[in-house]
């Protein structure tokens, strides 16, 4: 320990290193549910590429774990601490270096808040989709290791689409780039891609070239309620089916909506057993709304409510935004699943998953981003008994093997960590599961970078 912190001393300044326990231990973890964290010999937080390349070279100098973290708001145990291991947090490297109307390009460090950039690039006119539910607090940074999605996705994709070019500290120091900053680029393998997504265990991003997009204008939503979770999900089917494409295509169901009304009187009738909301930024988005809600109707809304201005639409999402909040009233604890399906088993995946709930006596709300089939169970148990607590793990199980039997993915937003690490391997597969196992080496043969998250 004493030549850890002599040799980083040596590196970095005074200011950047913590090693008081007390305040470490608030660095071991993130926001998940059921994943162990450890007790971190030191936390680092750098200014600049430098320091964190000097981190790197002492820690594989002494063969010292790295956790790279961002915010720490993921929901998967990725940035979870490993006993003795050097905290890396890049929340210090929070500079937007660059933004470009002409090439639509920003280039940000990875402390960027995602809400500030995206208020920056909209004073210029530019829009960066991306938007995380904790866009207030989370960092580009950890968007990239998870490969973040958010509410805009049915249109507009997530994290993996707007990342051009890195700028990437190895597990040895060396710095690599990898990309671009052209409209259009592919020469030799693609690195980027490879990076976001993994979880800091290739490698520390210090540097991003993002992709945006001009400013779309200003949408409408609208709100439809439905007798049934089967009905709202048809809805979802003939809306993709006909060619629209809404910014935004969210579904509640019961459990989700009732958790709302009784925290925030939202008013929704207590027969509704889902609620759809739809938006369009189009340049006519009442006409998108219109015909949409024809379609709704048509699967069987019993109500269906068009906005029609933007404080309209903002109130009609609100019952959206204030989903998790509501659930976690519920019960003293949460664990959110993130569930990725086809679009046309979304219904299939919510039935099984009520019935998940009644096999486990729990009650679990699904709120989803239904436009791309990524379905978020939200298990609400009292963390301070036993029993029920081993019924959400268990009821946790079922839903990611009910995914998967649906042709799904264990996750489309929110990563793999810890919590989700014997999925992973289900999921791929023994021939994918090798393949991504000699990457991870190829990139950190000593096996220092977030170790035990992913494999």
């Amino acid at each position: 320990m004493d030549d850890l912190l002599a040799q980083l001393r040596a590196g970095l300044p005074a200011e950047a290193l913590i090693t008081d326990p007390d305040v470490t231990v608030s660095y071991a973890n993130d926001m998940a549910s059921f994943c162990e964290a450890g007790t971190p010999s030191v936390v680092v937080l750098p200014r600049t590429v430098e320091q964190v390349q000097h981190v790197m070279r002492t820690a594989t100098a002494l063969r010292v774990p790295v956790v790279p973290q961002g915010a720490r708001t993921g929901l998967s145990g990725a940035a979870n601490a490993t006993d003795g291991c050097i905290v890396l947090s890049l929340t210090k490297m929070d500079r937007i270096l660059e933004i470009n109307p002409v090439d639509r390009i920003a280039v940000v460090e990875p402390g960027v808040i995602n809400a500030t950039l995206s208020r920056a690039v909209g004073e210029q006119g530019l829009y960066y989709p991306p938007d995380p539910s904790s866009w207030e607090m989370c960092t580009i940074g950890g968007n990239i290791g998870t490969a973040s999605g958010g509410l805009c996705c049915v249109k507009y994709g997530v994290t993996a689409e707007y990342v051009l070019g890195l700028d990437v500290v190895l597990a040895d120091g060396r710095l690599l780039t990898t990309g671009r900053r052209t409209a259009k680029g592919v020469a030799g393998y693609d690195l980027t891609r490879l990076f976001v997504g993994s979880e800091g265990s290739l490698g520390i991003v210090v540097k991003a070239v993002l992709a945006l997009r001009p400013q779309p204008p200003q949408q409408l939503v609208l709100a439809a309620e439905f007798a049934s979770a089967a009905a709202a999900c048809d809805a979802v089917c003939r809306i993709m089916e006909r060619g629209h494409t809404p910014s935004l295509l969210e579904l509640m169901d019961r459990t989700t909506i009732r958790a709302v009304n009784a925290m925030a009187n939202m008013g929704l009738p207590d027969t509704t057993e889902a609620l759809l909301l739809a938006a369009f930024d189009t340049p006519d988005p009442a006409a998108d709304l219109a015909a949409v809600g024809e379609l709704c109707t048509a699967a069987g809304a019993t109500e269906v409510v068009p906005a029609e201005d933007a404080a309209e639409s903002e109130l009609l999402l609100q019952a959206r935004r204030l989903s998790l909040t509501a659930l976690e009233t519920i019960k003293s604890a949460t664990m959110i699943d993130d569930v990725c399906v086809p679009r046309s088993r979304l219904a299939e995946m919510l039935d099984g998953t009520a019935a998940i709930a009644g096999k486990y006596d729990l009650t679990i709300g699904v709120c989803a981003h239904a436009g791309d089939g990524n379905t978020h169970p939200v298990v609400c148990f009292d963390q301070a008994d036993p029993d029920e607590s081993r019924r959400a793990r268990e009821s946790f199980d079922e839903i990611m093997a009910l995914g998967l039997e649906l042709g799904g993915t264990i996750t489309g937003e929110h990563g793999v960590g810890t919590l989700k690490k014997e999925w992973l391997s289900r999921e791929l597969g023994p021939v994918g599961l090798e393949l991504q196992r000699g990457i991870k080496r190829t990139f950190d043969p000593l096996g220092l970078l977030n170790p035990g998250k992913l494999f």
